[in-house]
């Protein structure tokens, strides 16, 4: 998080290039594409990433580039007000938060494509993991590429 402008000094966070996999602190599992028939009982794996950005304009931009590179299933923003520690300053900012819905497998990507069209120079990346049953574990497989 940083000012709703976007514009902050670097922070020694952004400077850090990400791990070799691609996600530091994340381990991907080896999964593949949904199988199975709708009602299957079976629990597939997914993972929500949690971001923000400055505004509704560049929220729907990265959603839309998101959802066009197949890297996630869908993408839903909800207004936030956040309140945080920023260059020694506590801020608050109106901000719109993303949930990426995506698979584990897709993690590396999303990662460095979410940090090349990003508007913050420091941009929240948090990985929620769990599971789903049926129909809409087997439809996110399918979005992804």
């Amino acid at each position: 998080m940083e000012p709703a402008d976007g514009k902050a000094a670097a922070s020694p966070l952004s400077a850090a290039p990400p791990a070799p996999d691609g996600v530091p602190g994340f381990q991907a599992t080896e999964a593949g594409p949904a199988t199975g028939s709708p009602g299957d009982g079976l629990d597939r794996p997914v993972c929500v990433v949690l971001t923000s950005e400055a505004t509704p304009e560049r929220a729907d931009a990265l959603a839309r580039a998101l959802l066009q590179q197949r890297l996630v299933a869908c993408v839903s923003l909800l207004p936030v007000r956040s309140h945080y520690r920023w260059q020694g300053a506590i801020e608050t900012a109106d901000e719109v938060k993303l949930l990426l819905k995506t698979a584990p497998e897709q993690l590396p990507a999303l990662h460095r494509a979410l940090h090349a069209l990003h508007g913050y120079q420091t941009p929240e990346w948090i990985v929620l993991a769990g599971s789903s049953r049926g129909d809409y574990g087997l439809w996110l497989g399918e979005q992804l590429g």
